[in-house]
């Protein structure tokens, strides 16, 4: 699964690497509901399910789009929530107010979880690096862009790129222009762009052989509904997992693909005693196991024998427990005589086959 072999990334509080569970982060989006007072309360109930970096996306509804009624700024086709709404008027409701961040940052940093965000155009990097930004996120309807990539990218700072819609030819590019700016922190994200995603859509599979092409961690910016996706790609590799967060009772522009607190943290202990039931490949018991071997099965005296007397199928048997000689002689030992007197319930001894 992990074949290649990756140098850890290292972070202010954390490090990406094979030997650490995986990365996980809250994401914020929409669901603040326009209110800084649900957004900080967000920041700590990711804190408290146990994610290790919460983020925001920063952008304005005009560093997005532009106001406009005609059909192409109105969103159609996607069965959801959305459906039929301007571009701008979804984008100004979503939104972060970039007055937010450094408040939002701060109560992060105050609960041991790293902040960073989604910046949408280059006017965003720039803010976000007045913050002391940690990572940049390149959202998946971003990835084409190349402008905005060589931007985040030349900041030297861990970049994390969702590859939701991506062509291969188009994630081949993007990874191009990071390391064209000698970036070599990069981690890249399975991601399904439909809000929620159907399991059968996830192809988590993807996780591993973008890590084998690319050279590089690899995760999942998940859209499916509950914890199954995270725990899969887990197992698969994942080193980073990016789920979305609401608090219970909030509806608003994204809640019904976002998990509540509760969910959140169950997703988090999944995640991570997931990743340690994985451990390394066994080829001996595990201390856990050993006492266990006491009850295995092995060669018993069932019925009294006398020296001389002929070992059959009659006086001694394979059973539990296993302290006697293993089954693995039972016909080796079969009518052989036996040079001194067993009482019941002896187990058979290893001299019987010296």
């Amino acid at each position: 699964m992990n074949g290649t072999k990756l140098k850890p990334i290292e972070l202010s509080n954390y490090t990406i690497s094979d030997e650490d569970a995986p990365f996980i982060v809250a994401e914020l989006s929409g669901n603040h509901n326009n209110s800084i007072d649900v957004a900080l309360r967000l920041v700590e109930e990711a804190a408290k399910a146990g994610a290790d970096a919460f983020k925001l996306q920063t952008y304005t509804a005009d560093t997005m789009t532009i106001d406009s009624n005609e059909p192409d700024f109105l969103v159609t086709g996607t069965g959801e929530k959305w459906e039929k709404r301007t571009l701008y008027d979804l984008y100004s409701e979503a939104s972060t107010p970039w007055e937010w961040h450094k408040p939002i940052y701060d109560k992060c940093k105050e609960h041991g979880m790293i902040p960073f965000s989604t910046p949408f155009d280059e006017t965003a990097v720039d803010f976000l690096e007045s913050l002391d930004n940690e990572i940049y996120k390149i959202a998946s309807f971003e990835l084409t862009d190349i402008p905005l990539i060589k931007k985040v990218a030349s900041t030297q700072k861990l970049i994390i790129m969702s590859t939701g819609m991506a062509t291969e030819k188009e994630i081949e590019a993007a990874m191009s222009t990071v390391r064209e700016q000698g970036n070599d922190k990069v981690v890249l994200l399975k991601c399904t762009s439909a809000y929620p995603a159907k399991y059968e859509d996830a192809n988590l599979k993807t996780i591993p052989y973008m890590r084998e092409k690319h050279h590089c961690f690899t995760g999942l910016s998940d859209h499916t509904l509950g914890a199954a996706s995270p725990v899969a790609a887990t197992a698969l590799g994942a080193r980073v997992i990016e789920k979305h967060l609401c608090l219970d009772g909030h509806e608003g522009v994204d809640s019904h693909f976002s998990m509540k607190p509760s969910e959140f943290k169950q997703m988090v202990d999944l995640v991570k005693n997931g990743f340690e039931a994985l451990g390394t490949v066994q080829k001996a018991p595990s201390d856990g196991e050993k006492a266990s071997r006491n009850y295995r099965r092995s060669i018993y005296v069932v019925k009294d024998i006398k020296e001389g007397e002929l070992l059959t199928r009659e006086n001694i048997r394979i059973i539990r427990p296993g302290f006697g000689l293993s089954p693995e002689h039972y016909e080796t030992v079969l009518g052989k005589e036996s040079r001194i007197s067993l009482k019941r319930g002896t187990a058979l001894p290893a001299s019987f086959i010296e």
